[in-house]
């Protein structure tokens, strides 16, 4: 019998490129990969059984991507379709998965706080949707579109009326101006709050430092050393942190701050010292607004919208606190609590840049926009009834 001859195969310089690229590329996949060997081998004019030895593969299969290249070129290296088991689901269904995950159990009845998969699963075969599903199918459906009801995130709905008004005067300032106008070189910005309740946590055993694959041990058992409060001023476009610690937060601890901060240069000599605070009550109100005009005429306060702290630049410093200097907690007395917040300050203003503030007021008016498409208008009427009375 005649022995079938090999097809011939003839590259271009575009084909040889790719070719190459699959066949020696490190994240080319392996079949990809072998194809592309096979048939840059074939280019070389050899034989299927010189090439079946050389890759380690069957004679047959070299045959087959020969034989394929010749007939079709780099398409027909692809995968051909295949017709695979039929679906068992139909996109009606998954539509129906993915739009009961959507809703509040609690809206359909259902007894529970939050879905899970395995309760998606049991309430698509309760309703009639299909005769039977897996909770991994239905974590697969839902995967498709970031879908997690199992997730939940707390928030506070605006209940400022003049929630815009405060939010962007606030931005503004962040962005140099103020009522329109743009700051001079001797107006200054402060971001001013207070952290509270910061405990002297003595540990009935020492820490342990970390080691050779061993975390930093803190025991769990500790004695009270009392509390104090963080109070600090930061400046927004200096990067610069003057804070103190008081036994308790108020409105004497607050102007014994502004006393501290506004007695210093550049703030004394300044034009405008912007205070930007929120509603707490250590600086609440328009009696708070004239206290520190009539201390410090050039301080001027600034509040935040209720429930906005997050508006105010000094909760990121407290935050870095929070997790560079008092977590893990472990301090014998107040005093050494004082001198680790004093000594981080120093540290902070060595280095320190102002922080890339990126939420402006387009950004304001696109979450209020938001907002107002989740705000049911019987509740809305309800609220803006109790803030007018």
């Amino acid at each position: 019998m005649p022995v079938a001859t090999a097809c011939p195969i003839v590259l271009t310089a575009a084909e040889r490129h790719q070719l190459k690229k699959a066949a020696y590329g490190h994240k080319t996949a392996y079949r990809a990969r072998n194809r592309a060997q096979i048939v840059l081998h074939a280019a070389r004019g050899r034989s299927n059984a010189h090439i079946a030895r050389e890759t380690r593969l069957h004679l047959d299969t070299v045959r087959t991507w020969r034989g394929r290249f010749a007939d079709g070129g780099l398409p027909a290296l692809a995968d051909r379709k295949r017709p695979g088991r039929p679906a068992r689901f139909t996109p009606v269904q998954v539509a129906e998965a993915k739009a009961l995950a959507c809703q509040l159990p609690a809206e359909t009845g259902i007894p529970l706080a939050r879905w899970s998969c395995p309760e998606l699963a049991a309430e698509l075969i309760a309703r009639g949707v299909t005769d039977s599903v897996s909770a991994s199918t239905v974590r697969r459906w839902l995967r498709q579109d970031a879908i997690k009801p199992w997730q939940y995130r707390s928030w506070i709905f605006i209940r400022d009326p003049d929630f815009r008004g405060r939010a962007q005067r606030v931005l503004d300032l962040y962005a140099r101006t103020y009522e329109g106008e743009p700051l001079g070189a001797d107006e200054y910005v402060l971001s001013s709050d207070e952290k509270t309740s910061i405990q002297a946590r003595c540990r009935c055993h020492p820490t342990l430092a970390p080691g050779q694959a061993r975390a930093m041990r803190v025991n769990h058992e500790y004695r009270r050393g009392g509390a104090l409060a963080y109070l600090a001023a930061y400046d927004v476009h200096q990067a610069d942190v003057l804070g103190r610690c008081e036994a308790t937060t108020g409105i004497v601890p607050f102007m014994a701050l502004v006393e501290q901060v506004m007695t210093q240069e550049p703030y004394a000599s300044a034009k405008r010292v912007f205070w930007i605070v929120d509603n707490g009550s250590s600086h609440r109100g328009k009696r708070s607004i004239d206290r520190l005009a009539a201390r410090f005429p050039n301080a001027v306060l600034v509040h935040t919208p209720v429930h906005a702290s997050w508006v105010n630049q000094i909760e990121i410093f407290f935050s870095i606190v929070q997790r560079k200097v008092v977590t893990p907690n472990d301090f014998t007395d107040l005093d050494q609590v004082r001198a680790r917040l004093h000594a981080f300050e120093d540290r902070y203003n060595a280095t320190a840049q102002p922080f890339q503030w990126k939420f402006t007021t387009s950004d304001l008016d696109d979450l209020l926009a938001r907002l107002d498409r989740h705000t049911p208008t019987d509740r809305h009427q309800e609220s803006s009834v109790a803030l007018t009375a």
